[in-house]
């Protein structure tokens, strides 16, 4: 038990042919195929139907997976009940976990026994697709009534990126915005072991059901060392302000020994290879909306905090400024990270079913040594037990 690997960094748990990144490009592949290219080139129903499948789907069959798709994207009744129970000042990932436990609760009921909830792979894989519909519905919902706005209903005649914007913001947004959505749920949707993935995965083992796993794995998501970093970055431009404070602002900061959210990667040792495809579409953003500001502080804490520090940027880096200039809130920026993510904890949740063992690591104990109760006396069923234990040993 000496040989213990904390936060069990560079343990192999399991086999997967879902994602990986490829130490000789240093790119993340999906199913195969980088995902700058797919970024770059596919809507991200695409996308989604790539990692439940495990190849891109044809014309005919992208456009029957968008009918279904586009079936359930209403946000239900039952579900918006679920999320106005909550306070307006609740964190946006606390209304998408009631959301998501409100749809399991629902699509579950009648369930003779806990093992029935668990569902058939063509059960679970219906079950992915509607999370999948219904999660812009709830996100944007969720920032619209934190502003006093109504709900929008979805369109049928809109793709899944302009759908979501416009669910969010009431109108059609510029082909420009639609495509940079587009591109960060994508490089979004899927990174292997991580921690809410594995989360899923470690849930989906004990035979729990697939909402179950989801909502574990938003509750991983949420903290600001996996998901929240995206906000947390947005957080970090605001309080610097503008690019002539970033020195000063670093300074302070690193004597501080505060954790610059943003730079860093657990995988990529020669810098998330998310990122340019990502910069690429912020760039795009800060010219459509003439915001040169940022990115000069983008630049400028790149340059100061990569020239200190020799630590470069992750992907919720770009994201988060990114998601400020589309509008979103920030506090929404992480449940958005939830709805690109779902296809790949979906994904992992199915190949954890087809393919399952209990995932029950060991630990090694530090604690006391044995002791007992003064005047304790074992009953007969105990002292049998002891001695046949002592006996096994």
């Amino acid at each position: 038990m000496s040989d213990i690997k904390k936060g069990l960094a560079g343990v192999v748990a399991d086999e997967t042919s879902i994602s990986k990144v490829n130490p000789e490009t240093n790119s993340l592949l999906y199913r195969g195929y980088p995902v700058q290219e797919l970024a770059s080139t596919q809507p991200f129903e695409a996308v989604a139907y790539l990692l439940w499948h495990g190849e891109l789907p044809t014309d005919e069959q992208l456009a029957e997976f968008r009918v279904a798709e586009r079936a359930h994207r209403a946000l239900q009744p039952a579900v918006k009940a679920a999320i106005d129970q909550l306070p307006l000042d609740s964190h946006p990932m606390d209304e998408v976990r009631m959301a998501v436990d409100a749809i399991g609760a629902i699509e579950t009921a009648g369930s003779g026994n806990v093992l029935d909830a668990v569902g058939t792979p063509k059960e679970n894989l219906e079950r992915s697709l509607r999370l999948f519909a219904a999660l812009p519905a709830i996100v944007a919902y969720g920032q619209r009534r934190r502003r006093g706005l109504e709900p929008v209903d979805p369109r049928d005649d809109l793709d899944y990126a302009a759908n979501f914007l416009w669910l969010t913001f009431g109108e059609e947004a510029d082909p420009v915005v639609v495509e940079a959505f587009n591109r960060s749920m994508t490089l979004y949707a899927e990174h292997s072991f991580n921690a809410s993935t594995f989360t899923a995965r470690v849930i989906t083992s004990t035979l729990s059901d697939l909402y179950s796993a989801v909502v574990g794995a938003i509750g991983a998501l949420k903290g600001p060392l996996h998901g929240g970093a995206n906000e947390a970055v947005q957080h970090i431009f605001e309080e610097i302000g503008s690019a002539e404070k970033v020195a000063e602002w670093l300074d302070a900061a690193l004597a501080e020994k505060r954790k610059i959210m943003g730079f860093g990667h657990r995988v990529y040792k020669r810098g998330d290879s998310r990122v340019p495809t990502m910069k690429a579409s912020l760039d795009t953003l800060v010219e459509f909306y003439d915001r040169s500001d940022v990115a000069e502080l983008y630049a400028t804490l790149e340059s100061e905090f990569v020239g200190r520090k020799g630590i470069y940027p992750n992907l919720d880096y770009p994201s988060g400024p990114a998601y400020n200039l589309i509008g979103f809130d920030t506090l929404t920026f992480t449940p958005l990270f939830v709805a690109a993510r779902v296809t790949g904890w979906t994904a992992h949740i199915l190949e954890q079913q087809a393919s399952n063992a209990l995932i029950r690591p060991l630990s090694a104990y530090n604690g006391v040594d044995e002791r007992h109760i003064a005047g304790y006396v074992p009953d007969a069923a105990t002292l049998e037990a002891q001695q046949r234990a002592e006996e096994a040993s």
